[in-house]
């Protein structure tokens, strides 16, 4: 292992893959996403990225383990009783696996990504 193999993600040059949450997950909005994985384990249980969200509303469910920091934008994360928490440019958080909700954007959205998805038992 040498100092090549250090994943800058400012240089990085990740293909963009855009995509859109299930039609049956939308809630509103046209969600459109965009992620690039800058680097994922020779596992897959490791990745790491940038992520950007248009408006809209859909419903998750972590089955991994993720951590965000948001760049930019204004986000809301509701859990499956309502209870909300609203995120922001600077905020850092953990998103455990098994937690259930519904992701909005406010505001288009901007985040570093680190995932863990933890091997089926």
């Amino acid at each position: 292992m040498n100092i090549q193999q250090i994943v800058d993600f400012a240089q990085a040059e990740t293909q963009t893959e855009h995509y859109r949450p299930a039609a049956e997950k939308i809630l509103k909005g046209d969600p459109e996403q965009s992620v690039r994985n800058h680097y994922s384990s020779p596992c897959g249980q490791f990745n790491s990225g940038i992520w950007e969200g248009a408006v809209g509303q859909w419903t998750v469910n972590y089955t991994e383990h993720e951590y965000c920091e948001i760049l930019q934008g204004v986000s809301v994360l509701r859990d499956s009783e309502g209870n909300a928490k609203t995120l922001r440019a600077g905020d850092r958080f953990v998103i455990p696996a098994g937690f259930r909700g519904t992701w909005e954007v406010l505001e288009p959205c901007r985040k570093v990504y680190v995932i863990f998805e933890q091997a089926a038992n």
